[in-house]
């Protein structure tokens, strides 16, 4: 009989170790877990640590309370201005409350998984193209409140949403370069002629003073030489000014010696050397013609005269026409 307690004794015993150790559950520090007795929710959320069920009966699921950070897909849409764009996002939520997240949706990850691709394509339908690229603050704090509102009624809270990234076409990227091209371009040339004003302002005061004081131009032509000069340049081209000119002509008349004689003293001849003189060479006076002939041939030709001439004449020796 001893031997059949004690037997008996050990095998309950040994059951008893069984069933606790089935009946002990550990959760850790960052879930709650939800006690199922018979397919029904019994109290509240078990909090961290080790906890005791029924074997068989209970059935305990554990919740993450972490926060989860759930990528949005990237979505491509038209913008208000009718900009094609594609637009990826993320999203931060957790879980606050464990029984709503576990018994009112199926599955609270992909149900938020789903709104958020949802919102995201209308924020894209709402919004311009310039907001979406410069004024993102606005538009996330828009599309945390979209997922947001129907999540409440699911136990999980959004903390945070952020748009990652926003493609462009290759069309519209090469477009907004030249306008953002165009446009530095337009500041440049106001910021040059803004200073080309200031410079012919201080040019033409420059000008003012140096025409007051024709010296200064010669200081600041030495200054233009001394500055080309230390460039140690083979060859020197330097334009000198007319005022220059002007200015030395001036000294140069100014300095000049007065050679002027008094008026009562008459200038003195210079002494031309005598020469032999040669005798003139007498010219015969012309001869008149010998014969009518000769005086046709020297004087202007009648014009009657070589019409009414035979085609042809027959001349003597010494080279006279003969008569007709």
């Amino acid at each position: 009989m001893l031997e059949l307690a004690i037997t008996l004794i050990a095998v309950f015993g040994a059951l008893g170790l069984i069933c606790l150790a089935a009946a002990m559950r550990v959760i850790k520090q960052y879930e709650r877990g939800i006690l199922f007795r018979l397919g029904k929710i019994t109290g509240e959320p078990r909090s961290p640590g080790l906890t005791l069920i029924i074997p068989f009966v209970d059935r305990l699921h554990k919740m993450n309370m972490q926060i989860v950070t759930l990528p949005i897909p990237a979505q491509e849409g038209i913008t208000r201005d009718n900009v094609t764009v594609r637009v990826d996002a993320v999203v931060y939520f957790r879980v606050v409350e464990p029984t709503d997240a576990l018994v009112r949706v199926e599955d609270y990850r992909f149900a938020v998984s789903q709104m958020a691709q949802t919102s995201l394509r209308s924020i894209i339908g709402k919004s311009d193209l310039d907001d979406l690229l410069s004024n993102r603050e606005k538009l996330n704090e828009g599309l945390e409140l979209m997922i947001d509102s129907p999540a409440v009624g699911w136990g999980v809270q959004i903390d945070r949403v952020e748009i990652k990234d926003v493609s462009l076409p290759d069309t519209m990227k090469r477009s907004m370069a030249r306008q953002a091209e165009a446009d530095r371009e337009r500041r440049a040339r106001i910021i040059n002629a803004d200073a080309e004003y200031q410079a012919s302002k201080k040019l033409a005061q420059a000008a003012q003073q140096m025409a007051d004081t024709p010296t200064a131009l010669q200081l600041r032509l030495l200054q233009t030489v001394m500055a080309v000069s230390a460039e140690k340049n083979s060859t020197l081209v330097l334009p000198i000014p007319v005022e220059l000119l002007h200015f030395l002509e001036r000294g140069a008349r100014d300095g000049q010696p007065t050679d002027r004689q008094p008026a009562d003293r008459k200038p003195e001849k210079p002494e031309e050397p005598e020469t032999p003189e040669e005798p003139v060479p007498e010219i015969a006076p012309a001869q008149e013609p010998v014969s009518p002939y000769l005086d046709a041939l020297t004087g202007p030709p009648d014009l009657g005269a070589v019409l009414d001439q035979p085609p042809e004449r027959v001349t003597h020796a010494e080279g006279r026409p003969e008569q007709p």
